[in-house]
């Protein structure tokens, strides 16, 4: 199955970066979608079937927070699953993201086999090497 993703970074040439990785993994997807920040992606949520959403903390406008609970508010799209992408190291933040509803973290910077197993793991996708570990998980640290 292709997965159609939405990748939300205020960064141009980082969500080129993660498009590219996650490209560079094999992971199965249909369509990229891209947003530079929060009501941008709601937005893109709208109008578009997307099975994941990918967003940094940082950025303008409305940050990753916030489109995490704005997101997991809506009973159209709460089931998305949201994974923060992000160079945030505390541990109270990256709680805080857990607690709101996202499915997982990932610190950058990030390889294509690391990215691919977490996407599989999040979708159901099978992966040899994390076919014993849960669906969503406090995250990978790199």
């Amino acid at each position: 199955m292709a997965y159609n993703v939405l990748i939300v970074d205020d960064s141009s040439p980082m969500r080129a970066v993660i498009k590219k990785t996650i490209k560079a993994s094999g992971f199965n997807v249909g369509r990229f979608h891209e947003a530079s920040n929060g009501k941008q992606a709601l937005d893109i949520l709208k109008d578009r079937w997307l099975d994941i959403v990918l967003t940094d903390y940082n950025m303008p406008e409305m940050n990753g927070l916030d489109l995490l609970i704005r997101i997991k508010s809506d009973d159209n799209i709460k089931d998305i699953p949201i994974v923060i992408i992000t160079t945030e190291g505390s541990r109270q933040r990256i709680d805080a993201f857990l607690e709101q509803g996202a499915c997982a973290y990932i610190k950058k910077p990030f390889s294509p086999e690391q990215i691919k197993t977490k996407l599989n793991r999040i979708l159901g996708e099978p992966d040899v090497k994390s076919s014993n570990d849960e669906q969503c998980d406090e995250g990978l640290d790199f």
